[in-house]
């Protein structure tokens, strides 16, 4: 047998990704032009949702269809009809939403993600040559207060799944206050106070952040139990604690940033409180996993940070007096790393 009579490699990896990015967008799609949230009553048609919509009959057809394939619509006799996963993260009146999130990937990270050539050949995150944009690019993105409360909707979205997984990885019984730094809508204060009832907390961001966080806290069974407070994390006090809780935080931020704030949590720790770490964890050998390693590109186009391994947040860690550094994987959008102050 020849080589050119081998039969060849499994093509199947290169075919799926070339098309990957189509998925992606069909969905955007639906979500920027109201398909989700036009079917919030009930099923419809095509040609009537293209008519409320103001879209093309045939090309919106098309689309639907494609939603359909993806098991983001069902066929119903009366048309077409979300299913229970659209219902939930892709219509504007679910609480669970990430729309906002989806609408920042479309519109923002997907241009982003076009220079991603351009990020690796210069080693830094593309704002300039994509947009054109200096200074503190969030205030570029979150130009009025309706475009900030859905993109943090939209991470708030991501933390309903992922805080209860994290606040469970490990035993945090023994902790009796825990600050959430950077803690946004207060998700993981909330996961961590329902499955431990001895827990009290408090939610600290910048002021902008408070009154959602409020809203959104005030709402649950164990509001009296959570604190929502402004401030800075880099230059306030921390609020007492002896479990402070970091999630999706320390990759945004350079090493000597995350040094800073690492050596500021455990100074204010009395002896025994530890920090709880909520970030997709990279495998020690560095093989996977896939969404880990995405989003480490995705922190090399939008902030000066990166995803770890466990090896290496445990090494920042007890550079800054921590001890006795475990991690798990949740099989949630973030993994969980906890550390105890000698």
């Amino acid at each position: 047998m020849t080589a050119t009579d081998a039969m060849p490699p499994d093509p199947a990896p290169v075919l799926d990704l070339l098309t990957a990015f189509r998925r992606s967008k069909t969905m955007f799609a639906g979500v920027t032009l109201g398909v989700f949230d036009a079917l919030t009553a009930g099923p419809k048609a095509a040609p009537a949702l293209a008519a409320e919509l103001g879209a093309h009959p045939d090309a919106l057809a098309r689309l639907l269809d494609a939603l359909v394939g993806l098991r983001l619509l069902a066929r119903a006799p009366a048309g077409f009809a979300n299913t229970p996963t659209a219902t939930a993260y892709l219509t504007q009146s679910s609480p669970q939403r990430m729309t906002g999130y989806l609408r920042f990937t479309d519109e923002i990270l997907w241009k982003l993600w076009g220079d991603l050539d351009g990020a690796v050949r210069a080693g830094d995150a593309g704002w300039k040559r994509t947009f054109g944009w200096d200074g503190p690019v969030f205030a570029s993105i979150f130009s009025t207060p309706e475009l900030q409360r859905e993109f943090l909707m939209g991470m708030n979205g991501f933390g309903l799944i992922s805080s209860p997984r994290v606040v469970e990885a490990f035993d945090l019984s023994r902790f009796r206050r825990l600050a959430d730094l950077g803690g946004a809508t207060g998700h993981l204060a909330v996961a961590a106070c329902r499955r431990y009832p001895a827990l009290r907390a408090v939610v600290l961001d910048l002021p902008q952040v408070v009154p959602l966080a409020q809203e959104l806290v005030s709402a649950t069974e164990v509001a009296d139990r959570v604190e929502v407070t402004a401030g800075d994390f880099f230059t306030d006090p921390l609020p007492d604690a002896d479990l402070y809780a970091l999630g999706r935080v320390l990759h945004d931020w350079s090493e000597d940033k995350i040094l800073t704030l690492l050596r500021k949590v455990c100074d204010t720790l009395p002896v025994g409180g530890g920090v709880l770490v909520a970030e997709k964890l990279i495998a020690d050998d560095r093989t996977g996993p896939d969404l880990a390693q995405m989003q480490d590109l995705n922190m090399l186009l939008v902030t000066e940070g990166k995803e770890r391994t466990l090896g290496e947040y445990a090494d920042l860690l007890r550079r800054a007096g921590f001890a006795e550094v475990d991690g798990q994987t949740t099989g949630a959008p973030v993994d969980a790393v906890l550390a105890v102050k000698r």
